[in-house]
């Protein structure tokens, strides 16, 4: 088997269907579990991780999509069990992370796998990604530290030094062309199986966001390089899956800032990050209270107070226990 793409999926069925047409049609060819394929190109295995949809997305699969490797899960098991169910099931000499929010382009495939062999070094790449309106999504990105850590999707943001969120978002770079970066958004991520032999596979204590800046980070360590392909396009439409739970992804994203610096920056620079985002989000939280005792778009006032206030309860109680109220 040439390439294995894992997609972990919940409660998004339409937007599923549209991922696995494109890739279908992007010029490879599916190899079922019954061993029947379909088109030519790379032989390549679809893997499907549902978490426990609420929806057709099972039924669908199962009946209009045979060819796909259904895992179904009985529970919400989230995007990093998800995938590493997927990678245990991967049988590519590349594997692939991919959202079920994205449509792949005609030849992207071929090309991401074109630039991993081009290199003995080069362990992932990450395509060039697109919105839905056809505009430049930024998915290429450098490595955290605390100053960017402590900005970067923080009501600070508005006074950080231009250079420093246009460093971590590589924005000093063109769109176009191929060349090294530190890591790539886990949307749209491919890689050598050699990779996640050596290092193994996403770390399961990051629930979700960051997990795949950890990844490049371990692969970067034991010395593998990671590319941004700017011209292998893939339209990612966006958060469709996580952006159903407002209060649960703000505290996934936080706490996976925190989960990380404090694995390569060390104890001391999580807990100065930590300190900074309880006094962050306690000031949001009274900014929005102020609004909403003037009488300012109450209803909004109302769900972003509920929102920080589950948040701030999540930095003293765990990640895992705030989630279980959302």
């Amino acid at each position: 088997m040439d390439l294995s793409i894992i997609i972990v999926s919940w409660n998004v069925s339409t937007l599923l269907a549209k991922c696995l047409d494109s890739i279908l049609e992007s010029g490879v060819q599916i190899v079922a579990p019954n061993g029947e394929t379909y088109g030519q190109g790379l032989r390549t295995q679809v893997i499907v991780v549902d978490s426990a949809s609420d929806d057709d997305s099972v039924e669908m699969i199962r009946t209009k999509y045979s060819w796909v490797y259904l895992f179904a899960q009985s529970e919400n098991v989230g995007f990093v069990r998800g995938n590493n169910i997927g990678f245990e099931h991967a049988q590519g000499r590349y594997i692939m992370l991919l959202n079920p929010d994205t449509e792949v382009q005609v030849g992207a495939l071929g090309r991401l796998i074109e630039v991993l062999a081009s290199d003995p070094k080069i362990g992932i790449v990450g395509p060039h990604t697109l919105n839905s309106d056809g505009t430049h999504q930024s998915t290429r990105r450098r490595f955290l530290t605390l100053g960017t850590a402590i900005f970067e999707s923080t009501w600070l943001e508005v006074f950080a030094p231009k250079s420093l969120l246009e460093k971590f978002h590589v924005q000093d770079m063109p769109n176009e062309g191929t060349y090294a970066v530190d890591w790539v958004q886990g949307s749209a991520l491919m890689a050598k199986r050699e990779v996640y032999e050596q290092i193994g596979g996403l770390d399961p204590r990051y629930i979700m966001y960051a997990e795949e800046m950890d990844w490049c980070k371990r692969a970067a360590i034991v010395g593998w390089k990671t590319f941004y392909v700017g011209d292998a396009f893939i339209i990612h439409h966006g958060g469709q899956s996580s952006g159903q739970v407002r209060a649960r992804s703000h505290i996934h994203f936080q706490h996976s800032k925190m989960r990380y610096m404090k694995k390569f920056h060390g104890w001391w620079a999580a807990c100065l990050l930590w300190l900074v985002l309880v006094l962050s989000y306690s000031w949001q939280l009274v900014l929005e209270g102020a609004k909403w005792l003037v009488g300012h778009k109450r209803s909004m006032r109302r769900e972003r107070i509920q929102t920080y206030l589950l948040v701030l309860w999540s930095f003293f109680s765990g990640e895992r226990v705030a989630t279980r109220k959302v």
